[in-house]
């Protein structure tokens, strides 16, 4: 083996195009990729490839300067453990998200933004830079690099913060993520449904499943595909006009009652006779659920067939038009929050402005005739 004098720092070309700064101390081989360890912010590796070698050199000065003024490395400069890829990183992060037994949707979005970031960085050739060679220019190029449609982009940005900052912390490096930017969409108005009852009537003689889903979707303001999917008999009291669901199946995890009317109530009564199990899911009539993509699939082989939708209105839009109902009896923005399960009454806001509900009457606004009597 080559031996070189002691304390002479040398460039190292490896893998990837990817520079180190290495020297011998105290018979022991040092490697460093950045300037942390003498408290200076050079990391040659986070520059475009036909720039790295340059700022190697800089590193490299600056070493030498330093060793010549007397410092020198030490135990606890030393990693504990190998040093992360950017890959690496990402598999640490899910392997974390899978282990807090979240919500099987969001895992599922989690593994496809893992999956897409792999790519990202195979393709992009930085598979095996350290995560302190990470820089906003290599996130950047991820998030806004036309993977997703525009309007998913701040959902992959919080999924990549999900898999990468909490870990990386670990190894004390901040990841620049917070300095990406993205432009916001101009806001969708969604359609309420003008002729409920025609509507429901229809889904009816269409799927009797589909039906009650819309019926509590739109009576009871609760969301389809998770909250009304998984509902048991057990979740409603002895008479069955109120039904209480936990935090953990709720969205905004906090614990939610809801009382059921009249005409909702009748439907769960009737499917109650036919089943003998006291915690049978009201759908399936057994104690298990039907599976996530139930009334999805349902919803979209309806739509297929009706002509009463308007183009953009989905199974959501019951529950929208349900809001406005209830805001334009009631009046009140604390009790559209309560009975939507909005975990802040600024969520509630924003959702009325979704649907372009007006909150103010013209005789509400300032009028310049009282001012001039």
């Amino acid at each position: 083996m080559s031996k070189y004098k002691e304390l002479q720092p040398r460039i190292v070309r490896r893998s990837k195009n990817l520079f180190v700064i290495e020297f011998w101390y105290a018979k022991k081989r040092w490697r460093f990729s950045t300037g942390k360890p003498i408290n200076k912010n050079l990391s040659p590796n986070r520059y475009p490839e036909e720039q790295r070698e340059r700022y190697a050199h800089q590193l490299s000065a600056v070493y030498t300067l330093h060793i010549a003024e007397g410092w020198r490395p030490d135990k606890r400069l030393e990693v504990p453990e190998k040093a992360l890829n950017c890959i690496e990183l990402a598999q640490r992060g899910l392997r974390r998200r899978k282990a807090q037994r979240l919500s099987k949707g969001y895992i599922k979005d989690l593994e496809r933004t893992y999956k897409l970031w792999t790519e990202y960085c195979v393709n992009s050739g930085i598979e095996n830079l350290s995560i302190e060679d990470l820089s906003v220019r290599h996130f950047r190029g991820f998030v806004l690099g036309g993977l997703v449609p525009q309007g998913s982009l701040p959902h992959l940005k919080r999924n990549l913060s999900s898999l990468l900052v909490e870990e990386a912390q670990a190894f004390d490096v901040q990841l620049p993520l917070h300095r990406i930017k993205i432009s916001r969409n101009a806001p969708i108005l969604h359609k309420p449904i003008e002729d409920v009852l025609g509507l429901l009537n229809d889904i009816r003689a269409f799927n009797e499943n589909l039906h009650l889903c819309c019926l509590i979707t739109y009576g009871m303001l609760l969301r389809p595909h998770r909250e009304i999917r998984c509902l048991n008999f057990s979740d409603f009291n002895e008479d069955f006009t109120m039904v209480a669901l936990s935090g953990k199946r709720v969205k905004s995890k906090q614990n939610r009652v809801v009382p059921v009317p009249d005409y909702i109530r009748k439907q769960i009564l009737l499917r109650a006779k036919y089943s003998s199990i006291d915690d049978a899911n009201i759908f399936t009539l057994e104690r298990h659920s039907y599976n996530e993509s139930y009334f999805k699939t349902l919803w979209g082989k309806y739509k297929r067939q009706t002509t009463l939708l308007k183009e953009g209105q989905t199974l959501y839009s019951l529950r929208h038009t349900g809001a406005i109902r209830v805001y334009e009896k009631s009046g009140s923005l604390a009790t559209l929050q309560r009975v939507m399960g909005h975990s802040d009454m600024k969520v509630s806001l924003t959702y009325l402005r979704g649907l372009e509900v007006k909150q103010l009457d013209v005789e509400d606004l300032p009028n310049l005739r009282d001012d001039l009597e």
